[in-house]
């Protein structure tokens, strides 16, 4: 098969005008990046919805992935890029991708094979700056911050309970614990620091919750920076740099246009990690999605038990979403591992290890149910799957009765999603409202109770002396009715990475909790969480090259 690379230089791609004129976006709103790449002026937002059908929304999610993801991406694009070869009117809503991983493990996030999102070298790199923006805001209050102990500190804040760290759009291990302010008197105050990578970053998640440019002023100005010596809270308003953070995100806050391989339209905007905040894209770009097309197809990062769930809780509280459709991807080769198969030999042939597996899969058909919706299970071939192991796939999604679909999507584009898009139209009818799994005024124990029972299948959860205190000053503050956001390990559907298939009888244990008053959530910390990545042997830097006619290779 030809690399992603050849198939993209083969594409019919469009230039980004023609991609808006099919949308509907008026020419005034469009911001160009060269021929294939624009942003869209929130302004669009404003003028009435030419779309005469439904703005339905369609959420993507997985079952407990392995390492490398089970095609989350590919199978939106896939699914968007059938449905517009059905002759629907599609959209995608997606995030864009961190420079971090794109050159350490992961590598690019633009979907592969022939349903991939172009052009793949510019949005995996830099893109429109976004990223680039999100970092500088960061800094700045990390700068002020230290500039104000500096010289005098009349806001009284104690530097052993500052909370603000620095970021980087970059994996740097040796950056995750630095002492700062070292040099002598006039180079500042010493304290211990620290580097995120920049999706970690709370700049990130407001900026993909926010619901218009107030909302986000407001959610910046409700950062929580740190404490004084007294032991009260300081917002970031009080630091009077609101105005110049607005400044910087101005560019940010527009939703970026891309296009599918096949000419589907597709939003890509803001980055969260999936553990650390909510993990998908903006509501700017999701509701300009939903705007100009009769359906949108957008996805949560991880398996349903992380990125969906906070999608729910999250999200959807904060911007009044309801999904129309669920869709659970998964793959013969994660039923393999979480049914007890050897990482290296997943790719081998094993029905007994896929109906050992299958009960990862029923626990995520049930956490869907949670929330009251029917979902469409989306098997992501590969060529080395056989059909009597999907058959065992097929009959279990039938037993729990929810739809089901082989996707080709890989190999064959649209065309090879098309089964998947029409089950997907036809489960639109079975789902109902969404309902919580908890209320904003159960206690923060309820909270994680509820979503590490429900989600997780655990039977008891263990608070921390340290997350026991965390507890007590959420509530002093008056910040204990926020929504959580859980961050444990994404490979296990228990806060134990080597737990594969459907652990039981376990007990989750809360090690800290952490405040993102701006984002608007308590992040509940389990497991050991790194919000600085690290780069792998071989990173996927070194696959990269710049050919002499000024065409990059190896991102992807």
């Amino acid at each position: 098969m030809l690399t992603d690379y050849e198939i993209a230089r083969q594409a019919n791609v469009r230039p980004i005008s023609e991609i808006a004129a099919k949308l509907g976006i008026e020419e005034a709103d469009l911001m160009p990046y060269g021929d294939e790449v624009a942003k869209v002026n929130l302004n669009a937002l404003t003028r009435p919805r030419k779309r005469t059908g439904d703005a339905r929304l369609i959420l993507v999610s997985s079952t407990t992935p392995t390492s490398a993801g089970e095609g989350k991406t590919t199978t939106s694009i896939g699914l968007a890029q059938a449905m517009h070869s059905l002759g629907e009117s599609v959209c995608l809503a997606l995030r864009e991708p961190s420079l971090g991983p794109c050159l350490g493990i992961k590598g690019g996030a633009t979907g592969g094979g022939y349903s991939q999102i172009v052009p793949a070298d510019r949005i995996n790199l830099h893109f429109t700056g976004d990223f680039h923006a999100i970092t500088a805001v960061n800094n700045l209050i990390a700068a002020v911050i230290d500039n104000h102990i500096f010289q005098g500190n009349k806001l009284g804040l104690d530097p052993r309970q500052i909370v603000w760290r620095r970021v980087l759009d970059m994996n740097d291990r040796t950056l995750r614990n630095v002492v700062i302010g070292l040099g002598g008197r006039m180079q500042g105050i010493p304290r211990e620091g620290g580097f995120d990578i920049t999706a970690a970053s709370e700049i990130m998640a407001i900026l993909c919750l926010a619901r218009d440019t107030d909302d986000l002023r407001n959610r910046l100005d409700n950062i929580l920076v740190g404490t004084t010596w007294k032991g009260e809270p300081v917002y970031l308003k009080a630091l009077n740099i609101t105005g110049a953070m607005m400044v910087l995100l101005r560019d940010a806050v527009h939703p970026n246009l891309v296009q599918t391989l096949e000419g589907a339209p597709a939003f890509l905007h803001g980055g969260p990690f999936a553990n650390i905040a909510h993990g998908c894209n903006s509501i700017f770009a999701t509701r300009m999605a939903m705007h100009f097309a009769d359906w949108t197809v957008t996805e949560a990062g991880f398996g349903f038990d992380l990125g969906a769930e906070k999608f729910f809780h999250i999200k959807c509280r904060s911007a009044g979403l309801d999904p129309d459709a669920v869709v659970v991807v998964t793959t013969l080769r994660a039923l393999k591992l979480h049914g007890g198969k050897d990482r290296d030999k997943l790719e081998q042939a094993d029905p007994e290890a896929v109906r050992r597996g299958l009960e990862n899969l029923d626990k995520h058909i049930e956490s869907v149910s949670h929330f009251n919706k029917h979902p469409v299970v989306a098997l992501n071939r590969f060529g080395h799957d056989t059909d009597e192991e999907i058959r065992i796939v097929r009959e279990r999604a039938e037993a729990h009765g929810v739809s089901f679909a082989e996707s080709r999507h890989f190999t064959e584009g649209g065309k090879g999603a098309q089964e998947l898009a029409r089950e997907v139209i036809k489960s639109v009818a079975q789902n109902k409202p969404w309902s919580p799994i908890y209320d904003l005024n159960d206690t923060l124990y309820e909270k994680v109770h509820k979503v590490c029972r429900d989600m997780y299948g655990a039977n008891d959860v263990a608070f921390s002396k340290e997350a026991e205190h965390d507890l007590h000053l959420i509530r002093d503050i008056g910040l204990n009715k926020l929504p959580i956001c859980i961050a444990k390990a994404p490979s296990s559907l228990s806060d134990d990475p080597k737990l594969h298939g459907r652990p039981r009888d376990f007990q989750v244990t809360v090690r800290n909790i952490q405040v993102s008053a701006g984002a608007g959530f308590l992040i509940i910390l389990t497991g050991k969480i790194m919000r600085m990545p690290g780069l792998p042997e071989h990173p996927k830097a070194e696959q990269i090259e710049l050919l002499p006619d000024g065409t990059v290779i190896g991102v992807g």
